[in-house]
């Protein structure tokens, strides 16, 4: 038996013994992982500025601090989470219980990503968790260090039965996905998305796929450029542009294409000097099979700011490329590193013509000061999330469910929603051996009286209040059609 599946066996056995199913077991685990980044805060930001060249705060900023609130938020709320939850009844149903029951799925297999290796690897655990599963947490191999220190931490303060973690790399996570699952949750991109998809489908297993795409950001021209400017490179730069959501591209009329590019350039110099190579909170590229990749997108396009480079330390200075054509190299496919075409378009619906042609983004992105604008590209395009006049913030609402649709996902989660895609929904209606004679209607001999009668007692949506349904109680038990 392979390490993968003495894993997932591990886990199946554990998830029987019925042991992550009380709710004061799931809070004791929720609570050990919330201690986990107060206690080895140290050891979580070490290994992440060895991968990614994260600074401590920034680490915190960007992947635990989050996190933190996730666990508190689901230890607050798991009560009323995974209580029953009512539902509206029809005449038929009136004098039943009817009502959803939140369960647990089984096990979970949860494959994270390198760019953030915390935060989207842990947040669906927390979910997991919470809703009374067992998973088995597959850590990116790309981020070296982390996933090091996720595979020796976490057994040390979550029941590692129940949540083994897998390290290794494709051929670990080929194994992985051979075995069976209840839920598959999968953070990366859609080619790999695909792979996983296809695998899950062998045993009908259901997944949730964190995708990305080329997330596009329109600026209007009447609107504040400064501010929009600084708020689309703080979305674009942070973590070297390896975020999922970050603005991929520029979408704007020529006449604002020089002022957006100075304002880019200030904002650059502003948040990380005239030397960003030299900037603790300015990261790297991964690794150089993605800074080549990254590197090959600019043969094509002009350079307006930045450019620079070094291949040794996976360098590539803050940049933008200016009167970009939609062939271009660098708008082919999600770029994920720290160039910002820029794009000319002649107008707002040109600019939505552009977007709705291509594949449907994780996040769009809107700067504008006229609601018309704002509610024009909403109500005409499609994106897993929308966000007016800021880049990234929409990722740390809680109450916001995050996730893709089309090429950028399936499934979403993030707080209760976390739990409810991680939970299997359960119908539940309790009736009684009593008032028989209601149920006259379904059974043969079929007659057009008891079709009429159905038709009242099944389309027939009132609200009768409190009187009565008492009036309903008496008069049901001599009903006879």
């Amino acid at each position: 038996m392979s390490r993968e599946q003495q894993a997932v066996a591990l886990a199946r056995k554990a998830f029987e013994t019925g042991r992550s199913k009380p709710l004061e077991y799931r809070i004791y685990q929720l609570k050990s992982l919330q201690r986990l980044f107060i206690e080895r805060q140290q050891d979580v930001s070490d290994a992440i500025k060895k991968d990614l060249n994260k600074s401590e705060v920034g680490t915190q900023l960007y992947e635990t601090l989050g996190l933190e609130g996730e666990i508190s938020l689901a230890i607050r709320k798991l009560k009323d989470w995974a209580a029953p939850r009512p539902v509206e009844k029809n005449l038929l149903t009136i004098s039943d219980t009817v009502y959803i029951q939140p369960e647990p799925l089984g096990v979970v297999l949860i494959i994270g990503a390198w760019n953030y290796p915390w935060a989207v690897t842990i947040q669906p655990l927390i979910g997991a968790i919470a809703a009374g599963n067992a998973a088995v947490v597959k850590p990116s191999e790309v981020c070296v260090h982390t996933a090091k220190v996720m595979e020796e931490l976490l057994p040390l303060y979550i029941d590692k039965e129940l949540y083994p973690v897998v390290t290794g790399g494709v051929p670990e996570t080929q194994e992985l996905l051979r075995q069976r699952f209840d839920h598959i949750f999968y953070t990366g991109n859609s080619m790999v998305g695909k792979v996983i998809m296809e695998a899950a489908a062998k045993n009908l297993t259901p997944v949730t796929l964190e995708l990305g795409g080329k997330s596009p950001c329109y600026i209007d021209k009447d609107c504040d450029i400064t501010v929009a400017c600084r708020r689309v490179a703080w979305g674009k730069y942070t973590n070297c542009g390896q975020t999922c959501i970050a603005p991929d591209y520029i979408l704007c009329e020529p006449s604002i294409q020089n002022r957006v590019i100075e304002e880019v350039k200030k904002a650059i110099k502003e948040f990380y000097t005239d030397d960003p190579k030299t900037c603790p909170d300015y990261g790297r590229i991964i690794n150089q099979r993605h800074f080549k990749r990254i590197m090959a997108m600019l043969e094509d396009s002009t350079i307006a700011v930045g450019g620079e480079n070094d291949e040794s330390d996976c360098y590539i200075a803050p940049t933008v490329l200016q009167d970009v054509k939609p062939e271009a190299k660098v708008m082919q496919e999600e770029i994920f590193g720290p160039l910002l075409p820029i794009l000319s378009i002649g107008s707002l619906d040109e600019a939505i013509k552009f977007v709705n042609k291509r594949e449907k983004p994780l996040a769009l992105y809107v700067f504008s000061q006229d609601n018309k604008v704002i509610n024009k590209m909403r109500d005409e395009t499609s994106s897993g999330g929308l966000l007016a006049n800021d880049c990234l913030v929409h990722y740390s609402v809680s109450s916001l469910p995050f996730g893709g649709v089309g090429n950028s996902g399936m499934g979403c989660y993030h707080g209760k929603f976390s739990f409810d895609q991680l939970s299997h929904l359960r119908a539940c209606l309790i009736k009684q051996l009593k008032m028989e004679g209601v149920n006259s209607m379904r059974y043969p001999p079929h007659t057009a009286k008891k079709l009429g009668w159905a038709r009242f007692f099944i389309l027939k949506t009132v609200d009768l209040g409190w009187l009565g349904r008492m009036a309903l109680s008496v008069l049901l038990p001599s009903f006879s059609p």
